[in-house]
C-alpha cells in the first residue's frame, strides 16, 4: 500500500513538473501581439485601383410600330392566357370541412359498401363527419371523387401562378392514429 501512494505521489509531481511550462506561456501575456497590431495600423495603406469607365451604349428605338413586337406574346398565347384567366373554380357553398387545411383532416374509416360509401373524416376539432363524392374537403376546393376502404381521391383546385387555376390530385388516407 505504501509503495502504491509512493507511486501515484511521483506521478503527480512529474505531471506537475511537466505542466509548468505549458502554463508559463499563459502567463507571458499578450504585448507582443498588441505591438504587432500597432505597427500593421501605424503601416500607411496602398493607393486605390483607378474605378473602372462605364462603357454607355447607343439606344435603339423600334421603328416598325405597326409590327407585333417580336417579345410580346403571339395572339393565341394571349388568348390562351386570357381563357385561363377565366376559368374560375365552380364557386359552391362553403361546406364545414373546407375551413381546415387539407393535412389536418384525418380519415378515421367508411360506412357502406360499393358506390354509397361514406368516408369518415376527423377534423381538428375532434368532429367526425361523413363525407361522399361531391363533397369538399381542405382550404384549395378539393372536390371528393370516390370513397375507398383506404382513402378518399379528391381533387383540388389550386393557383397557376398566371391568374389562372390547375387541378392536382390528393388523398387522405386512413388513420390508425387516435
Amino acid at each position: 500500500m505504501n509503495r502504491l501512494m509512493r507511486h501515484s505521489r511521483s506521478t503527480r509531481w512529474v505531471l506537475v513538473a511537466a505542466l509548468l511550462p505549458l502554463l508559463g506561456g499563459c502567463l507571458k501575456g499578450d504585448a507582443d501581439l498588441r505591438k504587432w497590431v500597432a505597427d500593421e495600423k501605424a503601416l500607411p495603406g496602398g493607393p486605390l485601383p483607378p474605378l473602372p469607365v462605364l462603357k454607355t451604349f447607343e439606344t435603339f428605338e423600334y421603328k416598325d410600330q405597326a409590327r407585333r413586337d417580336p417579345f410580346a406574346p403571339s395572339l393565341t398565347e394571349q388568348k390562351a392566357e386570357e381563357a385561363e384567366k377565366t376559368a374560375m373554380p365552380d364557386p359552391h357553398p362553403k361546406e364545414k370541412l373546407e375551413e381546415f387545411a387539407l393535412d389536418s383532416l384525418k380519415m378515421v374509416g367508411t360506412i357502406g359498401i360499393g358506390p354509397g360509401t361514406l368516408g369518415l373524416i376527423r377534423d381538428p376539432e375532434g368532429t367526425v363527419s361523413r363525407v361522399k363524392p361531391g363533397n369538399y374537403l381542405g382550404q384549395n376546393n378539393g372536390k371528393i371523387r370516390a370513397v375507398h376502404a383506404n382513402n378518399i381521391e379528391l381533387v383540388e383546385l389550386i393557383s397557376n401562378g398566371n391568374g389562372g387555376w390547375m387541378e392536382r390530385p390528393a388523398t387522405v388516407e386512413i388513420s390508425t392514429a387516435k
